[in-house]
């Protein structure tokens, strides 16, 4: 599935594009469940709170911000089931991570039209923390991104940098979510990463990354769909504790390990 140079390119970067994994059809159906799924069980609200809202937002604009999302997608779809099995971007995680694969989430974030939420920086770990980096995050393009709808920026090579500790509550205490300092990591210095629909980017768990506003009359639809080895271990966070499908590969058993519990 990947040549040499797109798996020196991830290892050197923490990131890689992979221009149209999903044919027309396979997107023209994953695209019609997401709007769907978007009416039934989506939810919208403020997004991410925290006092990097200081810095990006002016008074006006951070009461009009907003996200949509919603976990789990392949849990209500076919389409998204058909989606997280896929059997190129499932060869493709396999090859980046050197082992089998296991499925860990499905989330996805739609930047309404002109006040989409943007992102500030951060990496993936602190909202499902793991033993280690054999963990990779990819990004589903349901519609073309560009800077005006706010494509995913990263920070190149951050991930070699490992787990960095972020900024976990407000100035009264009380806790926001996890995001890093926006005057020490800046959305500037990033790398833009703008893709077309069909189209996979993934990501390395500590690779920092974020994205800016939807400016566009058109909402920004994305599925991040996580990764893992099957062996890393997840210590807290988002499906803690939750078996996920083997996409590629063989679940070993370790030592004497129990059957999983699927409760």
């Amino acid at each position: 599935m990947l040549t040499q140079e797109q798996k020196d390119f991830f290892n050197e970067n923490g990131f890689l594009h992979i221009p149209q994994v999903f044919n027309e059809d396979e997107i023209n159906y994953m695209s019609g469940e997401l709007d769907r799924l978007i009416d039934d069980w989506a939810f919208t609200d403020q997004g991410w709170t925290g006092p990097w809202r200081e810095a990006y937002f002016d008074e006006n604009l951070d009461k009009k911000v907003k996200l949509t999302a919603m976990h789990d997608l392949h849990f209500y779809s076919a389409a998204w089931m058909q989606a997280v099995t896929n059997q190129k971007l499932a060869t493709a995680i396999a090859e980046l991570l050197e082992s089998s694969v296991e499925l860990h989430h499905t989330t996805m974030h739609i930047k309404p039209p002109q006040t989409g939420h943007p992102f500030p920086m951060h990496q993936d770990y602190p909202f499902y923390e793991h033993d280690n980096g054999r963990y990779i995050d990819a990004l589903v393009h349901l519609d073309d991104t560009f800077h005006e709808n706010g494509e995913i920026r990263f920070m190149a090579g951050s991930h070699k940098e490992g787990k960095i500790p972020h900024v976990l509550q407000n100035a009264d205490g009380t806790p926001c979510t996890p995001h890093l300092d926006p005057e020490e990591y800046k959305l500037e210095d990033t790398v833009p990463v703008p893709a077309k629909r069909g189209d996979v980017v993934l990501f390395h768990l500590f690779c920092i990354h974020g994205s800016y506003i939807n400016q566009t009359k058109d909402p920004r639809r994305m599925v991040r769909m996580g990764y893992r080895d099957p062996h890393n271990d997840q210590w807290t966070g988002q499906s803690k504790g939750r078996p996920g499908l083997i996409v590629s590969g063989y679940r070993e058993r370790r030592g004497e390990e129990p059957l999983l519990k699927i409760t």
